[in-house]
């Protein structure tokens, strides 16, 4: 299983709790689209998952820029998953930079609004803030292996599902 979070904005710890916590320790993959703010907030994500990956966001405090690119492309499974925060990106470059990766999945955050849309090339994913939702419903991302590729999930915290959604891998 691969948990997509973002926009953590913490001073000390990783914010998670109930589901979205346990989901986070049982991922294969702990992918993060930035906004940590501080260093202590992102080694609290990478204690907490077996294999971590993520970017910096433009909240993030200079230690956090110095650890973390600003963008990521990591495979899993056959999924291909490039990762930007998506505070300097607009639609146009977010669509140049998933084609230049050859993804499946560009996972954004920013907005802290869970959001999920196929362009027929890749899928788009911002999984929302599970500790900031600023207006929008506090929401983090699972996705599980199929036959085809993955199925996705968009979750309240409590792990309640309220959008899922199918990801094709190459």
């Amino acid at each position: 299983m691969i948990t997509v979070v973002s926009d953590t904005h913490g001073r000390d710890t990783h914010r998670l709790s109930g589901q979205a916590l346990t989901a986070v320790r049982e991922a294969d993959l702990v992918v993060h689209a930035g906004d940590f703010t501080t260093e202590s907030v992102l080694e609290a994500f990478e204690t907490k998952s077996t294999r971590f990956v993520g970017v910096a966001g433009n909240s993030d405090a200079p230690p956090v820029r110095t650890r973390l690119p600003a963008t990521q492309t990591v495979e899993h499974r056959g999924l291909r998953i490039a990762i930007a925060h998506g505070h300097d990106h607009s639609e146009t470059s977010r669509s140049l930079f998933a084609r230049q990766e050859r993804a499946d999945l560009l996972v954004v955050g920013h907005s802290h609004a869970p959001t999920v849309r196929s362009t027929g090339e890749y899928t788009l994913l911002n999984p929302g803030s599970h500790a900031e939702p600023r207006g929008h419903r506090p929401a983090y991302a699972t996705l599980t292996a199929t036959d085809t590729g993955f199925t996705g999930r968009l979750r309240a915290l409590d792990g309640t599902v309220f959008e899922t959604f199918a990801v094709r891998s190459a």
